[in-house]
C-alpha cells in the first residue's frame, strides 16, 4: 500500500450539511464553490466532500513551540507512517528536542526530503524505505534504526489509511488493506519494537489511533473497527509490558489537515485560494467546538508529551485531542 493513501491521523468528519451559505464572489458560499468545482470539471473532489471526506482549518492556527525544551536528549526515537503529516511533523519535532531519529514509509522522495530538512535544521534523522504491511521490512527498519543509533526509547506507531464506502461495498481485500495497515501494522512495528526495549530497560509506546474509535459515521466500518482495534491493542500490551518498563498509550486525534486529505478528496487542482476559503467554512459549520482542524504539528507536539517521561504513571490510556468534536452529541 503507497504512502499516497496514508492519512496518518487525519481524521473524516462529519458530512457536509445540505444547507447553503450565502456569501460574495470574494467568499464564495459552499454551494457556490462546489458549483464552481463540477463547472471547472472538478465534480469528483465535490462527491468526495458530500461523502464525508474532512475540509477545514483555521486560517492561521498556533504554531507549537518547544520552548527549548529537550526531553528526548540523545533518545532514539523511531516512527512509522512519517513521510508526510503527523509523522513527519513528529519527526521534526523529535530531533529537535534533541532525539536520534529512525522513520518509514515507502515514498522515497519524500522520506529523504523529511530528512534532509532535519538535518539541516541541525538535527539528526535517518529514512529508512519499510511498508508496514511487510512484515521483513518492518523487523528489518526496527532492527537496522535500533543498530544505527545503539538502541530504542521512544516507538511512534502512526502510520494509517482510510477506504470509506459502506459496508457491504467494501470487497475483502479493501477491508483487509485498512485493518492490515492501521491494526496489523501496529502490532508488527510493536513486535519488533518492544524485545529491543526490554533489553534496554523499558520504554514509551504511542499509537496512532482516532477520534472514529470513539464516535463514527457511515461508511467507515474498516476505518473505524481497526482504530477501535487499536485502543485494546494498547491497552492489553500496557499490560503486558508494564513489569518491563514499557509504557503503551493510544493518541485519539481529531480531523487533521494534511494534504493528504486534500488528495483523498479529490481537490489537488481546486485552486488553493478557493480551497482555503471552503476549509473555513466547512470547519465553522462541522467542527464543533474550536471550529477548525487541527494541525499536524499540533497532533504531533501532543505525541511528544505522551512519549515524554513527564507522565510516568500513564500507561493503557487513550488521550483524546479533537478539538471538541467527540464531546458533541
Amino acid at each position: 500500500m503507497s504512502d499516497d493513501s496514508i492519512i496518518s491521523a487525519a481524521e473524516t468528519a462529519a458530512p457536509v450539511p445540505s444547507e447553503s451559505v450565502t456569501g460574495n464572489p470574494a467568499k464564495p458560499s459552499r454551494r457556490g464553490l462546489l458549483g464552481a468545482m463540477a463547472a471547472s470539471g472538478l465534480a469528483a473532489g465535490a462527491a468526495g466532500l458530500a461523502a464525508g471526506v474532512a475540509l477545514g482549518a483555521d486560517s492561521n492556527p498556533p504554531v507549537p513551540q518547544s520552548g527549548g525544551l529537550r526531553r528526548f536528549e540523545n533518545k532514539v526515537v523511531l516512527i512509522t507512517g512519517a513521510t508526510s503529516g503527523i509523522g513527519a511533523a513528529a519527526a521534526k519535532l523529535f530531533a529537535a528536542e534533541g532525539a536520534k531519529v529512525a522513520f518509514c514509509g515507502r515514498r522515497v522522495d519524500r522520506g529523504q526530503a523529511v530528512e534532509r530538512e532535519i538535518r539541516n535544521a541541525g538535527g539528526e534523522a535517518t529514512y529508512l524505505r519499510a511498508d508496514v504491511l511487510v512484515e521483513a521490512e518492518v523487523r528489518d527498519f526496527v532492527d537496522t534504526a535500533v543498530a544505527k543509533y545503539g538502541g530504542l526509547h521512544v516507538a511512534f506507531n502512526n502510520a494509517g489509511i482510510t477506504i470509506q464506502k459502506k459496508l457491504h461495498e467494501y470487497s475483502a481485500d479493501e477491508f483487509d488493506q485498512v485493518v492490515d495497515t492501521n491494526l496489523r501494522g501496529a502490532f508488527l512495528a510493536m513486535k519488533y519494537q518492544v524485545p529491543h526495549m526490554i533489553r534496554g530497560g523499558g520504554g514509551t509506546i504511542v499509537v496512532t489511533s482516532s477520534s472514529n474509535a470513539l464516535a463514527t459515521d457511515g461508511g467507515r466500518a474498516a476505518y473505524t473497527a481497526a482504530k477501535r482495534g487499536l485502543v485494546g491493542l494498547v491497552q492489553s500490551a500496557a499490560l503486558d509490558y508494564a513489569a518491563d518498563g514499557i509504557r503503551v498509550n493510544a493518541l485519539v486525534p481529531g480531523t487533521t489537515d494534511t494534504e493528504l486529505v486534500r488528495r483523498a478528496a479529490g481537490m489537488e487542482a481546486v485552486p488553493d485560494d478557493a480551497y482555503q476559503v471552503f476549509m473555513r467554512q466547512w470547519a465553522r459549520l462541522n467542527i464543533p467546538g474550536l471550529a477548525r482542524l487541527a494541525t499536524p504539528a499540533e497532533i504531533a507536539a501532543f505525541a511528544l508529551t505522551l512519549a515524554s517521561s513527564e507522565h510516568a504513571y500513564m500507561t493503557g490510556a487513550q488521550l483524546v485531542i479533537d478539538g471538541g468534536k467527540t464531546a458533541h452529541a
